[in-house]
């Protein structure tokens, strides 16, 4: 049985695991306002993030969902109320 490829390099994995010891310690900071990550969630996005960023092997970030046709339909009727 063949071997499956990695998602992640180990250098993204290393750099996550760097990033929760920060954030256990409550030194991991957000990039934008300087505010303390206590989300585990936001640790591991701020840990991938930078992976990323330094050319670690990490998968594209997933793609936001479409909006159902109910609030398209919604957003419609508010512009052509606007005009």
């Amino acid at each position: 049985m063949a071997r499956k490829a990695r998602k992640y390099s180990k250098k993204a994995s290393a750099d996550v695991e760097r990033v929760m010891k920060k954030r256990k310690a409550g030194t991991l900071k957000s990039g934008r306002s300087g505010r303390k990550v206590t989300s585990r969630k936001q640790a591991i996005a701020i840990g991938l993030s930078e992976a990323r960023a330094e050319g670690a092997k990490v998968p594209k970030k997933a793609s936001k969902k479409r909006a159902s046709k109910k609030k398209q339909a919604a957003k419609k009727t508010k512009r052509k109320a606007k005009k």
